[in-house]
């Protein structure tokens, strides 16, 4: 049974090259453009699953449903398994088919948020949230893996750029789609809603991805391209260039300085909205609305941040990326010092944060490690960083919701929230980010 599965959801056999060029070229071009328009939508999509419960919190909160501690320990169980299940199923992806692995993970995270939605207590959730954890970690390392197969060096710049901020698009629907369908049906219909519509996209994917070039009689990209811009390709086996990426310094380096940057970002993702609601007095729809700043600029700040590294810095990011680490932390400095009522300025500073950790998952999370690791082992490359990032993340929630507990008191009948000590911890975190990624400024690409 085991093998089945195993088989079932392996890369294909490598078919015979095909020899007429502009058949070669035709089929290239057509799946390319087809493969990576579904993998921007799909893994968008991941994230709406992901996210509701960050939404969900003040009206389960108002509920009674649960306390400020207890959604801190649920948002870590998810992160947590989330963790080390990007670094286990970023070493398979280097020999999945991503067309069958990435679409039943979405599948299975939808069935998740609908039955999370229909639970009532504690250790349901947290069970529910776990399981949630493990198919979410298989949207990302996929996604590269795919993106490496089908684009060559010169182009993944821009290409894998597109692609991170795919998750704006994912935070833009729940931080502004899923607080409306919750302020008008309640907190269940904020998961049963994101799982419903992912069914839908997890079908859609399982007929639009794609497995590697070689499995349809195409050349490798390098080839097809004839880019061989970072060195050729390797010949050595998925299992020693594995190997290559757990002893690289240079991994163990990145993955520091994501899970650095990810406790800021995860601390706006899981507390942002519960943040504006009880510190700065805006209502859920206001709150959504100011979070919604957030994906759209973190948006743009992925896409340009390929482009600026490939067009102006001859595929180097070195110096982007200490742009964009600054961005960040300024920002959160901003959202801490503003007073309540100004929703624009805290639009803003939400604006600016976006844009940063935009181009921060581009360099930090993935693309600094993946253009200086043997190409065979990218997932492996994503899985490592992924599980530095993850971790952080996870301890990021449990520790910031007990800061934010520490910080509460009663004020007439009302809970007060003091969120000073939390945003130390984040923004002392943006810097240290920013000290970790400098420690690789000149570092060159394995041969």
């Amino acid at each position: 049974m085991v093998n089945k599965i195993i088989n079932y959801f392996k890369t294909g056999p490598d078919l015979p090259l095909i020899q007429d060029k502009e058949k070669v070229r035709s089929m290239y071009e057509g799946k390319r453009l087809q493969i990576f328009t579904w993998l921007i939508l799909g893994y968008g999509f991941f994230y709406t699953c992901r996210l509701s419960f960050s939404v969900a919190k003040k009206p389960m909160l108002d509920a009674g449903i649960l306390d400020v501690t207890e959604m801190g320990i649920i948002g870590s169980a998810l992160f947590y398994v989330y963790a080390f299940g990007k670094c286990f199923n970023g070493f398979l992806a280097d020999r999945a088919n991503i067309r069958k692995f990435m679409s039943i993970a979405l599948f299975c995270s939808a069935v998740v948020n609908i039955l999370f939605g229909l639970s009532s207590f504690f250790w349901g959730f947290m069970v529910l949230w776990l399981f949630n954890g493990w198919f979410q970690s298989i949207g990302s390392a996929p996604s590269v893996v795919s993106i490496c197969q089908w684009y060559s060096h010169q182009e993944r710049g821009q290409r894998y750029g597109i692609w991170a901020g795919a998750h704006n698009l994912g935070e833009g629907l729940t931080f502004l789609g899923t607080a409306a369908i919750i302020s008008y049906f309640g907190w269940r219909f904020g998961f049963i809603g994101p799982g419903l519509a992912c069914i839908a996209m997890a079908i859609i994917l399982f007929y639009s991805l794609g497995d590697r070039p070689q499995t349809y009689g195409l050349p490798m990209v390098s080839d097809y391209r004839q880019d061989f811009s970072a060195g050729k390709p390797s010949s050595d086996t998925i299992g020693k260039q594995q190997l290559v990426v757990l002893k690289s310094p240079i991994v163990w380096i990145m993955g520091l300085s994501s899970a650095s940057m990810y406790v800021g970002r995860y601390a706006i993702n899981s507390w942002g909205v519960f943040y504006l609601q009880t510190a700065k007095g805006y209502d859920l729809i206001e709150a959504g609305a100011a979070l919604s700043l957030y994906p759209l600029l973190g948006f743009l700040g992925a896409v340009l941040s390929g482009w600026i590294s490939d067009t102006f810095f001859n595929s180097r990011r070195n110096v982007p990326t200490l742009f964009y680490g600054l961005c960040e932390t300024v920002s959160l400095i901003m959202l801490y010092v503003v007073p309540p009522g100004h929703f624009y300025l805290d639009a803003l500073a939400l604006g600016l944060f976006g844009f940063g950790i935009g181009g921060l998952i581009v360099f930090l999370a993935g693309l600094i490690a993946v253009d200086l690791m043997p190409k065979g082992a990218v997932g492996a490359v994503k899985g490592m960083i992924g599980l530095f990032s993850y971790i952080a993340a996870a301890t990021q929630d449990w520790i910031s919701g007990l800061l934010i507990d520490a910080g509460k008191s009663v004020v007439g009948n009302e809970d007060v929230y003091n969120f000073r000590w939390a945003f130390y911890f984040w923004i002392g975190s943006s810097v240290l980010s920013m000290v970790f990624a400098l420690a690789v400024w000149n570092k060159k690409a394995h041969e």
